[in-house]
């Protein structure tokens, strides 16, 4: 399905995902990038100002890495969509397509399909070809809402039913999915922008519900391909100690042989106050990658903290590399 080759080059890249200032490449971040070789960056609403703009941006960036690398951004549709009107279209929230769904759920993949195909267009036409989408977390009760219409539903089925539709048009318009937040973020009480969140439910409960979705997805013809993004949560049942995404406990039992994900794996993003308790950002990456994530993401564009970054984290690893590959042996057989 997808057509992203990003293997090629990855063996000597940096482990991770840079982030940068502005719409315009600054020359400390060209000097830096060219020399770091990070695998990939991440864009915002502040580095998009309109389509032009967009497209030699992410020329530019992938210039000074002297290959077609992964260039993300959040473009989920609803209250997260970094690519807005008037240049953009806007897109509903997951939610009013798991709303439908129990309506007509005919009617509800034939939208979804339609409206993932509309901002895959987009997508590509800048040169963007990671999107950090679909959110795969369920809906609960009581919850924070920092999730809220971003879920397609508290029904595990609806949301994979659902989640594995956009991951497959995406793949099919030659853009990458992220399904987020693994192994699920749904319950969390707290916005781990602001706070670590503590997920108290029995792992059963878990295994029945919050880890559906990213199972059904991961173990469908599409799931060598998905990339997946994890939780920023401490969940005691799983592990007493660690929120998952610096946990090798919960990364190598759960992630990746309970839901039997085996995809590109990416620690969300290291700056944000879910992990004050664990060092400053190259601490906490490191402890990441060596917990199992592929990849460390950092997304708030600071130049001393890309430079400490690039200092002290290793190349891509061979397990790495060896999904990337198994991902575009996947992909040629889907197509």
């Amino acid at each position: 399905m997808s057509n992203n080759a990003f293997s090629g080059g990855a063996s000597e890249a940096l482990a991770a995902i840079f982030s940068l200032s502005g719409p315009v490449l600054t020359e400390n971040e060209i000097s830096l990038f060219r020399e770091a070789n990070p695998f990939g960056f991440i864009l915002f609403a502040r580095n998009c100002k309109d389509p032009a703009q967009l497209k030699a941006l992410v020329r530019s960036l992938k210039e000074t890495v002297g290959r077609d690398c992964p260039v993300l951004i959040d473009q989920e549709g609803g209250r997260v969509q970094r690519l807005r009107p008037p240049h953009w279209r806007s897109y509903s929230p997951m939610k009013y397509y798991g709303d439908l769904y129990g309506d007509d759920p005919e009617k509800a993949l034939e939208e979804i399909r339609f409206e993932t195909f509309r901002m895959a267009e987009e997508l590509a036409e800048a040169g963007l070809n990671v999107t950090c989408a679909p959110v795969l977390d369920l809906l609960f009760d009581g919850a924070h809402d920092i999730i809220g219409d971003r879920s397609f539903s508290g029904d595990p089925d609806v949301a994979a039913r659902l989640g594995l539709s956009v991951c497959r048009n995406l793949l099919r318009a030659g853009v990458t999915p992220v399904i987020k937040h693994i192994p699920g973020h749904g319950r969390a009480r707290a916005d781990s922008h602001l706070a670590l969140p503590r997920v108290e439910a029995p792992r059963d409960h878990l295994n029945a519900l919050d880890f559906e979705p990213f199972r059904q997805v991961a173990m469908s013809e599409v799931g060598a391909q998905v990339w997946a993004m994890s939780a920023h949560i401490l969940y005691p049942e799983l592990d007493e100690g660690l929120p998952a995404t610096l946990s090798s406990k919960i990364i190598g039992e759960v992630i990746r042989s309970d839901i039997g994900f085996d995809g590109i794996l990416v620690g969300d993003d290291l700056d944000m106050k879910a992990l004050d308790a664990y060092g400053d950002v190259s601490e906490r990456a490191l402890i990441s990658l060596k917990a199992g994530c592929d990849l460390a993401l950092y997304c708030a564009g600071e130049m001393a903290n890309m430079v400490k970054l690039a200092e002290s984290l290793p190349k891509v690893s061979p397990e790495t590399l060896k999904r990337l590959q198994n991902a575009e042996k996947s992909g040629k057989v889907a197509a």
